[in-house]
């Protein structure tokens, strides 16, 4: 019997009684319906004895084979056929600050409920505290006095992987039969979820092979293989890793591990959510990071039975939201590109597992900006001395961002996910949170090149403004570019600076929250200007030995590169620019060449950054040409 759509997520689901029943109507993967008798199990978490509730199923019928011990798991949709699968991009959902995307949501359906049950008592009995703490629920006084926002951060980087993966990893590996266990289990993964994979292999006593891409930074690595796993280097990128783990599971008789799309994984992460009911009754909202939907899955199955006027809202980063996308259109979304400075979150495509509970279930998702989860790892830093990863402090900018946009005065919660954080990053982190807490400015303002106008320019400015940064080189031009930070006490001082700035003859831009800026153009004032038929992109190259060369390869000699800018930040892909001189007819060859890489490339010749410092929107600039004998000739 179906029940009337609802257009929050309905809490109904006579979740008390579940975890009591003796006899509970579970849905086959066929379709059909059996009741299972229940049989209690020990175990043993620490000084507290739990009676765990397994399903046996009756002897007249055949459950369907799974890896592990015969546990009937819920019916789940199917999404992940190819025709229900639609490609987007991130920047075809940009919401504004503090904006929750809409949810597609069904028809609740019978089945629903019941499966609802299941993951109730799944997530009471989990298996995962052979491995994991109960994290603390920590205040953060000095963000509710700086924000106006009662946040609480729920610390999951105080795992002893630093991250809640454990939970769903143990969880379902727990579950595995002596049998299986002895031909040992497999997972492929960057990142955290390796990590507990490892620790969890160890406590169960099993052998472990950990996939993991060619470009995982070498402290990842390390980490896992003194957890005692093998590592396996395969793939370029986590979509063939996880092709070569799969098929090596096959190969080898392993089972394989699943980040995040599974019942009991997703039940062991739902645990978190346990334990914020419990240590914080009077919480009204959980801010949970989304990547493939694991953790916020559990996290609403949990609180929405037990606790439904609670909001659960999911973060993602801007560049990185395929969440979004799936819940708004009502069917799984693919990102055509995934914006992996989040490592922990950037996944291109959510389980069918979690996108089915979060589409009943879950109130709604809204996205960060960089620099916002920067100054989150700031804010949490000053907090508590600690340094969360970027995917980690999603939920802390999130809860921010909509707590002030909204004017939330009860208690909210911020799950802070992970703090495997590489050392390298920080450079960057530290660069970006200032503009994230809207504590600096980059502006870019272009003046008369002759005697006294930097005087007079910076008389304009205030002489009670404080530069942070500046950068300047003289050109041939009649104009001079100045690249420049100011600290900002108030967004309004700074909207009234550029307005007199512009009112005297200066045009001024503010860059602050221009990408190519930030990690680019900040650091290449000076050089040639308005070369013709230049062009600016950025590629993203495998931080390995032999990427650049492919790179390379594929566009020299045929095209003059004519400009370049790259730091490592720590990530699996380099973010690199280039300028490169190509005729407007020979541009689909060079994209053709870019294409061939497999490289995600963007064009970024028309922002405002690239014309004012580089391009001929500068007095004077396109004068600059190369002769056409002025070609790079290979070594």
């Amino acid at each position: 019997m179906a029940a009337a759509p609802c257009a929050a997520p309905c809490g109904v689901f006579a979740a008390a009684g579940a975890a009591q029943r003796l006899r509970v109507n579970l849905g086959r993967r066929d379709g059909a319906s059996v009741h299972a008798r229940v049989a209690p199990r020990v175990r043993s978490r620490g000084s507290v004895t739990v009676r765990a509730a397994i399903t046996d199923p009756p002897e007249t019928s055949s459950p369907p084979k799974v890896q592990g011990p015969a546990v009937i798991l819920p019916q789940v949709p199917i999404h992940s056929e190819a025709g229900d699968i639609m490609d987007v991009f991130p920047e075809d959902m940009i919401l504004e600050p503090g904006e929750l995307g809409a949810v597609s949501r069904g028809v609740m359906r019978a089945e629903d409920s019941e499966r609802l049950n299941w993951y109730l008592r799944a997530i009471l009995t989990a298996n995962v505290y052979d491995v994991a703490v109960q994290s603390p629920l920590d205040a953060a006084p000095k963000m509710a006095e700086k924000y106006g926002v009662k946040i609480h951060l729920k610390r999951e980087d105080l795992q002893p992987v630093f991250s809640f993966k454990l939970r769903g990893a143990y969880n379902r590996m727990a579950q595995i039969s002596q049998e299986s266990l002895a031909k040992g289990v497999i997972c492929s993964s960057a990142g955290n979820h390796a990590q507990g994979t490892a620790l969890a292999a160890r406590q169960l006593g099993c052998d472990a092979v950990i996939c993991m891409p060619v470009t995982t930074p070498g402290i990842k690595v390390e980490a896992v293989r003194r957890l005692g796993a093998t590592v396996a280097l395969e793939g370029e990128n986590y979509d063939a890793c996880q092709a070569y783990a799969k098929r090596r599971a096959e190969e080898e008789g392993r089972t394989f591990v699943p980040p995040f799309d599974d019942p009991l994984v997703v039940a062991g992460q739902g645990t978190v959510g346990m334990e914020v009911v419990r240590q914080l009754p009077s919480v009204e909202y959980v801010f949970v990071p989304v990547g493939g939907g694991g953790l916020i899955a559990g996290i609403a199955a949990y609180i929405k039975s037990i606790r439904p006027d609670v909001k659960v809202i999911g973060v993602e980063p801007e560049g990185a939201n395929a969440m979004l996308q799936s819940l708004f259109h009502g069917k799984i979304c693919r990102l055509n590109k995934v914006d992996g400075f989040a490592d922990g979150v950037a996944v291109r495509q959510v389980g069918g597992v979690c996108f089915d509970l979060c589409q009943q279930l879950v109130d709604g998702v809204m996205t960060v900006k960089t620099d916002e989860i920067c100054a989150a790892i700031k804010d949490v830093f000053e907090e508590t001395r600690s340094i969360l990863e970027p995917a980690g402090a999603v939920a802390v900018a999130g809860a921010k961002l909509y707590g002030q946009v909204h004017g939330i005065e009860g208690n909210v919660v911020a799950i802070t996910s992970g703090a495997n954080m590489n050392f390298d990053r920080l450079r960057v982190v530290s660069q970006l949170a200032d503009g994230g807490l809207k504590q600096e400015a980059t502006l870019l303002s272009i003046i008369p090149e002759r005697n006294g106008s930097f005087k007079h320019f910076v008389e304009l400015v205030g002489t009670d403004v404080n530069f942070t940064e500046f950068k300047y080189r003289v050109t041939e031009s009649e104009d001079a570019v100045v690249l420049y930070s100011v600290s900002v006490d108030d967004e309004k001082d700074l909207e009234a600076c550029i307005k007199i700035l512009r009112e005297n003859g200066i045009n001024t831009e503010n860059l602050t929250e221009d990408e190519a800026t930030q990690l680019h153009l900040r650091h290449m004032v000076g050089g040639s200007t308005g070369v013709s038929n230049e062009r600016c992109y950025k590629v993203e190259i495998p931080e390995r030995a032999g990427a650049l060369d492919t790179f390379l390869d594929a566009v020299s000699p045929k095209f003059q590169i004519t400009m370049t800018h790259y730091r490592s930040d720590g990530t699996a892909q380099g973010k690199v620019l280039f300028g490169i001189k190509v005729p407007d007819t020979e541009r689909p060859a060079l994209e053709q060449a870019l294409d061939s890489t497999e490289m995600q490339w963007e064009d970024m010749t028309d922002t405002t950054a690239f014309k004012l410092l580089y391009g001929c929107e500068r007095s004077g600039a396109c004068e600059k040409n190369f002769g056409a004998d002025e070609k790079l000739t290979p070594p």
